[in-house]
């Protein structure tokens, strides 16, 4: 068995994820579902070791050995590129590898609206965040929406990435597109959006906002007239912005609160659920378009309040998630199991439990 008869089963399969690990089998995740290759060949620790090192080059080999992680990512000419975390565990080595097509996905493909990529297009500077769970589909939302700038936009702009690794690969179309990536561009997300800010970007994008020091310089980057895109693994609008508020200081969270009140423009949260029909999977989202009243009460620290402006905005084209799942349930595309799970309103979960 070889590594690239593995990822090829897996494009066959459509599966967006690969587990090698020793002590089971090859696994593929297929629509949110565990699907094992063979349940017969149980990996040993030399097999998974093999299999992972078969992707390595002598650098990264050298690297993993001395810290026992890695991220990197690799391509197969002409038919996907790889995103892959490489790990020890047992003292085995074990990776798991996240196909990214090299293709950008179409906003279309991905359910979102043109509305929202037109009010995205006309923020000219501020912070826009995209949040969600791991695999929730983030990195392909924000690829979406920089190549509909870059095919679709007025006016040409400079787009700089810093990505952990990078995903998807974007050609400078009607933008100059530039991408950075953790380890072989520069050695941090904070050091990258630092020096982005000497590069006369328009807009930049940062992987994921994960310590307090990358949303400081975010803060600061939108402050001073950029666009700044990222991801945080929050699940809503409200857990989004206390996440960041949270991460500072007690003493620092009221002027946190007062530089996010100025410069947060968006807010879109999203989860990908199982269709009933078994093509794939779809996305449901919150969305948070950051208005006068909204502002205020992110200023005063009413960070719950903001629910009930969302739910009544819906002309202005926000929607809270549960409403969002709820539209999917009733339209027939996603089954009840898929959606009370992740419901936060005890109504709505007792209207679809007398259905169900």
């Amino acid at each position: 068995m070889h590594i690239v008869d593995i990822l090829k089963e897996a494009l066959q399969r459509q599966a967006s994820d690969i587990i090698i690990s020793a002590g089971a089998p090859v696994t593929y995740h297929v629509f949110g579902r565990l699907e094992w290759q063979d349940s017969d060949k149980i990996l040993s620790a030399k097999d998974s070791q093999l299999l992972v090192y078969e992707i390595l080059n002598s650098d990264q080999r050298m690297k993993f050995e001395l810290e026992n992680e890695l991220d990197m990512s690799f391509h197969i000419e002409d038919i996907c590129r790889f995103r892959v975390n490489v790990y020890r565990q047992r003292s085995s080595v074990a990776a798991v590898l996240r196909l990214v097509p090299f293709s950008v996905p179409n906003y279309v493909e991905l359910g979102i609206s043109e509305r929202l990529l037109i009010q995205m297009t006309n923020t000219p500077n501020g912070l826009i965040l995209i949040t969600g769970p791991t695999g929730a589909g983030k990195s392909s939302t924000v690829a979406s929406f920089l190549e509909y700038l870059n095919t679709e936009g007025e006016e040409s702009k400079h787009i700089i990435t810093i990505e952990d690794p990078i995903e998807f690969m974007l050609s400078s179309k009607t933008c100059v597109i530039d991408q950075r990536e953790l380890g072989a561009d520069t050695s941090s997300y904070a050091r990258g959006l630092r020096s982005a800010l000497r590069q006369m970007p328009h807009i930049i994008f940062v992987g994921e906002m994960r310590d307090r020091e990358t949303m400081e310089i975010a803060l600061t980057a939108a402050e001073t007239g950029n666009l700044v895109i990222s991801t945080l693994s929050t699940q809503s609008s409200t857990k989004t912005i206390n996440r960041i508020i949270d991460v500072f200081p007690n003493d620092d969270q009221a002027e946190i609160r007062g530089r996010l009140a100025l410069t947060l423009r968006m807010v879109v949260s999203q989860v990908l659920l199982r269709r009933q029909d078994q093509e794939g999977r779809i996305a449901a989202r919150e969305i948070l378009i950051v208005n006068s009243p909204i502002s205020n009460l992110i200023r005063e620290g009413k960070i719950h309040q903001l629910t009930n402006i969302i739910a009544g905005s819906y002309s202005e084209g926000m929607i809270l998630l549960d409403s969002s799942l709820l539209e999917l349930y009733n339209e027939g595309i996603v089954s009840p199991s898929e959606i009370l799970p992740r419901l936060e309103d005890p109504e709505k979960m007792r209207l679809i439990m007398g259905k169900y």
